[in-house]
């Protein structure tokens, strides 16, 4: 199996890179030409339809995405040519090849109003440029009818990048004081595991891939099981961070929304239920709190 890799320098797209790797070929392509050996602006459609028609693909995987929320609302437009318009094109190509695409979104598509998790039947309505163009990247690979995958995932976080754990880690040597919103409540969902999951429903294809995802084609939600707010999350962090000693942190305190004004507005309640990618392929996910422990436990490295 061929597999056209995007966004390879996240999050998410790292760690696929690895879990990836004894499924098939995996061809890598990044948004800076001198770090991978392909490059695609996703911000332009003829740059995505070049690269996808020379490799041939018998699988796309797109975790690229544009994720600064709040940044987002100033940039519409860019957020929108990532988000929205490009996910159509990967899977117009694909379709016009023969194969298949799994694309991830988020939790933010929805408006967090519900008091039980989301379900993948739930009404959409976000409340963000980011999440509206992420809504609009799922409907355009649901209107191509191609063999596809959309895996919504939440507050993802990992041992590299740009997350919320590695931010709380920072602010905890640099000060003795740190706030942190409480009103907020999701799941926390190491991106490792969001690549294991992806590379353990792919194992479950027996020939021809696109055969095996035309037949399950949707939506699914892969977020780790629990709940907490930011607050509960950076409390978890610090509470299991293996150089807890080597914290300036004396103080962590708990605030609403309100308190720390953003440009887009967050969903107040996120959290997804994940019951029907457990009952189509068999994968239970596990608590966020387990995974963390393993981040932190794993990662000596981080700051």
């Amino acid at each position: 199996m061929k597999i056209l890799l995007t966004g390879v320098t996240g999050q998410v797209g790292w760690e696929l890179q690895r879990t990836l790797m004894t499924l098939g070929e995996v061809i890598a392509v990044g948004r800076n030409p001198n770090n991978t050996n392909w490059y695609m602006d996703l911000a332009q459609p003829d740059s995505i339809r070049h690269i996808i028609r020379e490799v041939r693909p018998d699988l796309i995987v797109n975790p690229a995405a544009y994720t600064a929320v709040d940044k987002a609302e100033s940039e519409p437009d860019l957020a929108m040519a990532i988000n929205g318009i490009a996910p159509g094109v990967m899977a117009e190509e694909a379709k016009r090849l023969g194969a298949a695409i799994i694309h991830y979104s988020t939790d933010y598509v929805f408006d967090g109003t519900y008091a039980m998790p989301y379900t993948e039947s739930d009404k959409p309505d976000p409340q963000n440029i980011y999440g509206k163009t992420k809504l609009i990247g799922e409907q355009a690979i649901a209107a191509v009818d191609v063999p596809h995958l959309v895996l919504r995932t939440s507050w993802v976080y990992g041992g590299r990048g740009k997350n919320f754990l590695l931010t709380m880690l920072k602010l905890a040597r640099e000060r003795e004081e740190i706030r942190v919103v409480d009103d907020q409540i999701g799941a926390p969902t190491w991106s490792r595991m969001i690549a294991e999951v992806t590379a353990q429903i792919l194992a479950q294809a027996s020939g021809n891939v696109s055969s095996f995802l035309a037949s399950k084609s949707g939506i699914y939600h892969l977020s780790a099981s629990g709940q907490t707010s930011w607050y509960g999350f950076a409390k978890s962090i610090f509470a299991h961070d293996p150089k807890r000693s080597q914290l300036k942190l004396k103080i962590l305190t708990a605030i609403a929304s309100s308190e720390y004004p953003t440009a887009a507005t967050r969903p107040a309640y996120s959290l997804l239920n994940s019951q029907k990618l457990s009952h189509t392929f068999g994968i239970t996910l596990p608590h966020w709190q387990k995974t963390l422990e393993l981040v932190l436990a794993s990662h000596c490295s981080i700051p």
